[in-house]
């Protein structure tokens, strides 16, 4: 892991230490962001780091540093660590205070990052996923990418019980997006995902997808679509910083399409890597 950084301070994983009454350990009151590395190179960092302080503003978290601040020091963070391919990372709470449920008068916030080498998942996109599905418990403002995940563990610890990479949730039959990930069909060559409201996290992933759809002459709709119109999808795909964009191949016991990834859903990766190599300059390997 090499060193990490804790405010603004560059030490050893070993020297870390968080207040036993912080506010992010005690009650999830935080933000956070994973911010993908090819090349050496943040690739839509600045996507990312917009969302962690529009995601700040919206629980009221003031942050003690401008975002080209903290742009130079997670550089500097993945430069000392020699970070190739991977990911950074950070979150911030409100910091350390004695419990209760209001906001405490007085905290100084804590910023943690720290990087981890991760290849690309390119198994998994070339021959495709399977899912589950599962009823949206979470809470109301999804929008915001706060610490508070119990309702995504919970949906993802049952798709892996039942052998699957992905739950699929849906709030009474429409379906919202994945419990770490955005999710497409596509159907009579149109690709349908739910709308940026509250009820998604709009993904920096699902942002690029949908201008590369342009790119490659692909039309889309930012639309609620249903369970049923998820079966009977031609093609379905998730997408996340990490899982870039995946293919599903099957959802529950319903195989998709041909069971095979789509013709479309191949298009769109072999735009992607574009789009990572045109901003980070380098062809990247595959997973390890």
């Amino acid at each position: 892991m090499g060193k990490i950084l804790v405010n603004d301070q560059f030490i050893s994983r070993e020297e870390g230490s968080i207040d036993i009454e912080d506010r992010g350990y005690q009650f999830g009151d935080g933000v956070y962001e994973v911010i993908r590395v090819y090349g050496g190179k943040m690739f839509t960092g600045k996507e990312h780091l917009t969302r962690l302080f529009e995601s700040s503003k919206k629980i009221l978290l003031e942050l003690p540093f401008t975002q080209e601040e903290l742009t130079a020091k997670l550089q500097e963070l993945m430069e000392m660590n020699k970070l190739h391919t991977g990911t950074i990372y950070l979150q911030v709470t409100r910091g350390a205070a004695p419990r209760q449920h209001q906001f405490p008068g007085q905290s100084k916030p804590v910023l943690t990052a720290y990087t981890k080498e991760v290849g690309r998942p390119e198994e998994g996109m070339n021959k495709g996923m399977t899912a589950t599905v599962a009823d949206d418990v979470r809470w109301l403002r999804c929008d915001i990418k706060s610490l508070n995940l119990l309702g995504n563990l919970l949906a993802k610890q049952e798709a892996m019980a039942n052998g699957s990479f992905e739950a699929i949730l849906h709030r009474d039959g429409t379906v919202t997006e994945g419990s770490s990930s955005n999710v497409f069909i596509i159907k009579d060559n149109q690709l349908h995902t739910h709308p940026a409201t509250n009820l998604i996290l709009n993904g920096i992933t699902r942002r690029v997808i949908l201008q590369l759809c342009n790119e490659i002459g692909l039309t889309y709709k930012e639309e609620a679509f249903s369970v049923e119109e998820l079966y009977a999808a031609d093609e379905v795909f998730m997408a996340s910083t990490t899982a870039e964009i995946m293919p599903l191949v099957q959802v529950r016991d319903v195989p998709v399409g041909d069971g095979k990834p789509g013709e479309w859903t191949k298009k769109l990766q072999v735009a992607f890597k574009g789009a990572i190599q045109q901003q980070c300059g380098e062809l990247v390997g595959a997973e390890e």
